[in-house]
């Protein structure tokens, strides 16, 4: 067996043996985990790097996509500044015209196929994280809110049986981390609570924004699960459960993490 497969299991291991999670310990933000120096680039906005992702958003919101039929998202929405605000906090949500429940990405290429008649953004390309940065940015400040319909619920609950579900070669779940052992150090890095209230987020070790996606699939890889591709059934609904867990907290698009 090669060291760092050994070493990862041990890991896995210790981890599985833990002691059970806290009775109702107090919810924290990714961003309290953060040195005061990645704190600090989060709340300025001067320095946070997904501002240029904001900006470029900004830009797009105000153009006619190349392809479409003239419109723009201001055509229709206006001043997101006043439009968007708190429109990021209740996402996903069932949407009826998809027939099922959608991610904010999913609303802007929707949007842009039925009233831009434009071609869909690539998941995880960068106008379309530009975009949702800049949407999500309208809302900072306030709370999650869920969207309360009977098909998000449904999407919630089995999000919630995949949180608390081992999987990967290193069987594990996404609770036994997160839930069972946050604040502890997984090889060296801290353990966050792992609640979605500022996504698209700028990663450092990535030198990029990211969506909430692309972290989930991250984890997947990481204990040696097999990946879903982005928009699967299995990361809305684990998007659906987040968005619960994290009821009430502030939201912090866009946030910065190691």
């Amino acid at each position: 067996m090669k060291p760092l497969i050994a070493l990862l299991l041990t890991l896995a291991t210790a981890i599985a043996l833990a002691a059970g999670a806290p009775d109702a310990p107090a919810r924290k933000s990714g961003a309290d985990y953060m040195s005061p120096a990645t704190q600090a680039m989060q709340r300025d906005d001067t320095q946070n790097p997904a501002m240029l992702w904001v900006a470029n958003g900004e830009t797009l919101w105000a153009a006619a996509p190349p392809g479409g039929n003239g419109k723009s998202c201001a055509t229709c929405h206006s001043d997101a500044k006043q439009s968007m605000r708190g429109k990021a906090a209740s996402f996903p949500r069932f949407s009826r015209s998809a027939g099922k429940v959608i991610t904010l990405s999913d609303q802007i290429n929707q949007c842009r196929a039925s009233a831009q008649q434009a071609p869909a953004l690539k998941p995880e390309s960068e106008d379309l994280l530009a975009l949702e940065a800049y949407i999500g940015l309208q809302s900072r400040g306030l709370p999650m809110q869920p969207a309360t319909d009977a098909q998000t619920r449904q999407a919630a609950a089995r999000g919630q049986k995949l949180f608390t579900t081992r999987i990967g070669q290193l069987n594990l779940s996404c609770a036994q981390c997160h839930d069972n052992n946050d604040g502890k150090r997984l090889a060296g890095a801290l353990i966050p609570q792992g609640h979605a209230n500022a996504y698209p987020i700028y990663r450092l070790e990535w030198q990029s924004v990211g969506s909430l996606q692309r972290r989930l699939r991250n984890c997947m890889n990481g204990v040696r699960a097999e990946v879903p591709p982005y928009g699967a059934p299995d990361l809305v609904d684990l998007e659906a459960y987040l968005a619960q867990r994290a009821k009430g907290m502030s939201i912090e698009t866009p946030g910065v993490r190691p």
